[in-house]
C-alpha cells in the first residue's frame, strides 16, 4: 500500500495535490510520502515478529535523503552503509553509531579508520586482507572492531544480472567453502571481534527459495564455526526483497519472508541482522515530470518529458519498468513511446506502452521511484540535479534543492595557463 491516489480526478500524495507541488517547485521533482515510509518500516518489522533477536538497518544506498533517513530513524531503524559519506548521512539523521553496519567491497583504509573513530556497530568484511587491516587500525586505538565475515554462497538469486551478488562470479564476499579457514586466521587477531557471518545474494527478489537455500548454507557454516570453537553471536542476512513495479507483480510479503526466516534460523541462537532498502522506500516515491512534446513517430508517437535518464537511471541501466500515470487523466488512452530530452537513444523510459492520453503541458509521474532514483542521478548533459520533496499529511517541504548548472560551473576552474594563452 502507498499514499499516492487520485482524488476528484487529480493525483495526490497523501493530502497534497501534485499540481501544487509542481507549481511551487517545478519539474522534474522526486516526491516522497512520509506515511508510506512509516507504514513500510512497520510492516517489515511486524513481518519479523517470529524472530526474537533482530537488528534492522535501512540500506541507505536505496534513498539517502536526510529527511527520509530521519523518518526511518524515528521508526527505530539503524543504517546499512557502503561509504563514509553514507555513514555521515546516517549520523546527521540521528541514527546512533552503534546501529550502523558498514558493508561494501571497497572500503578504504581511511574509511575504516573513520568508521572506527565514529564507533559504528559492525563491519562486514569482504576479504581476509580487509580484516587484517581493520584489526591493526583497531588495535592502534586500543579497541576491538565488531565484525562479521561476508560469505558468498554461490546461489543464483534469479534477479537481474547487474543486481545479483551471491553467485561465485560476483565480486562480493568470500567463497563459503573458504570461510571457516579464513575465520580461523582472523578471529585470533587482537583488534578484531569477529562475531559472526554476513550474506546478501541480490536485490529485487521475487522468490524466497534462493534466500532459503542461502540461509540454510549459512546455518551449516555457523554450526561448523561453533564446532571449531568460535563464538557466533550475530548473523547478517542482508536485504533484497522485491517490490511491485507493475500490476500483477507479486513479490513475497515481509510476513512470508519473516516466517521463512523464523523457520530456517530457529536453532541458530544468534541476533539476526536485516538491511531492507527498496522494500521500504521503493513505493514511497514518484518522479513528477511534465510533457514537453508529443512527437509523431513512425509506429507510435513519442511522449517527450522533461525527466531524463540522468534523473532516473534504472530504465537505461536495467531495462526497468516504471508505471507512467497522468496526474489529471481524462479517461482516454494512447499507445506511445516515452522518452526524455538527453542526447542518448538510451534515454527512453518505455516503447509501445499503453498509457493515459497526454498532451504538451500535462503532468505525469513515474511510480515506484522512491528507491534508486535520486540517489543515482547525475548531471549528464549539464542538466540540474533533480530536487526532492517530502509530503507528510497536508504539508510538504523541499528536502533537497535543485542544483542548477550555474552552481556546477562555479565549482569548476580554468587553469591560469589557459587564460594566459587566450589573453596572449
Amino acid at each position: 500500500m502507498n499514499h499516492f491516489d487520485h482524488k476528484d480526478g487529480v493525483l495526490h500524495v497523501e493530502d497534497v495535490a501534485i499540481p501544487a507541488i509542481a507549481a511551487a517547485v517545478g519539474t522534474p521533482v522526486y516526491i516522497y510520502s512520509a506515511a508510506t515510509l512509516r507504514r513500510h518500516a512497520r510492516v517489515f518489522r511486524e513481518g519479523l515478529a517470529g524472530v526474537p533477536r533482530k537488528h534492522l538497518a535501512y540500506a541507505i544506498k536505496a534513498n539517502p535523503n536526510l529527511a527520509v533517513l530521519r523518518v526511518l530513524a524515528d521508526e527505530g531503524y539503524g543504517a546499512d552503509v557502503v561509504s563514509v559519506g553514507e555513514m555521515r548521512r546516517a549520523l546527521a539523521a540521528g541514527m546512533p553509531p552503534a546501529d550502523i553496519v558498514f558493508s561494501g567491497v571497497g572500503k578504504t583504509k581511511a574509511e575504516l579508520a573513520a568508521a572506527l573513530d565514529a564507533g559504528i556497530g559492525q563491519f562486514n568484511l569482504e576479504l581476509e586482507e580487509e580484516g587484517v587491516v581493520l584489526a591493526a587500525l583497531a588495535a592502534e586505538r586500543g579497541i576491538r572492531a565488531p565484525a562479521t565475515l561476508r560469505v558468498n554462497p554461490d546461489v543464483d538469486a534469479g534477479t537481474h544480472a547487474k543486481i545479483s551478488t551471491g553467485r561465485k562470479e560476483n565480486k562480493f564476499g568470500v567463497p563459503i567453502d573458504q570461510a571457516a579457514a579464513m575465520f580461523d586466521r582472523l578471529a585470533p587477531l587482537p583488534g578484531l571481534n569477529l562475531r559472526g557471518v554476513a550474506i546478501h545474494i541480490g536485490s529485487q527478489l521475487f522468490d524466497l527459495a534462493p534466500l532459503e537455500a542461502a540461509y540454510t548454507r549459512v546455518g551449516e557454516l555457523v554450526a561448523e564455526l561453533r564446532a571449531a570453537g568460535h563464538t557466533i553471536t550475530h548473523v547478517d542476512l542482508g536485504g533484497g526483497l522485491g517490490v511491485p513495479y507493475k500490476a500483477g507483480d507479486m513479490p513475497p510479503s515481509p510476513a512470508d519472508y519473516g516466517a521463512m526466516v523464523a523457520r530456517v534460523t530457529a536453532d541458530w541462537d544468534a541476533e539476526l541482522m536485516f538491511e531492507p532498502g527498496r522494500v521500504i522506500a521503493g513505493n514511497a516515491g514518484v518522479l513528477l515530470t511534465e510533457v514537453i512534446w508529443v512527437k509523431p513517430g513512425v509506429v507510435h508517437p513519442y511522449v517527450i518529458v522533461d525527466a531524463a535518464m540522468n534523473d532516473l537511471a534504472r530504465v537505461a541501466l536495467y531495462d526497468a519498468y516504471h508505471d507512467f500515470v497522468a496526474v489529471q487523466p481524462n479517461g482516454d488512452r494512447m499507445t506511445a513511446n516515452i522518452a526524455g530530452p538527453v542526447c542518448e537513444s538510451g534515454d527512453t523510459f518505455a516503447m509501445g506502452r499503453d498509457i493515459d492520453h497526454v498532451v504538451s503541458g500535462d503532468l505525469a509521474v513515474f511510480r515506484t521511484a522512491g528507491a534508486y532514483g535520486a540517489t543515482m542521478a547525475s548531471t549528464y548533459n549539464s542538466r540540474p540535479l533533480v530536487p526532492e520533496v517530502l509530503v507528510d499529511g497536508d504539508r510538504f517541504a523541499v528536502v533537497a534543492d535543485r542544483v542548477a548548472a550555474e552552481t556546477l560551473i562555479a565549482a569548476e576552474r580554468v587553469p591560469d595557463w589557459l587564460n594566459e594563452a587566450r589573453e596572449g
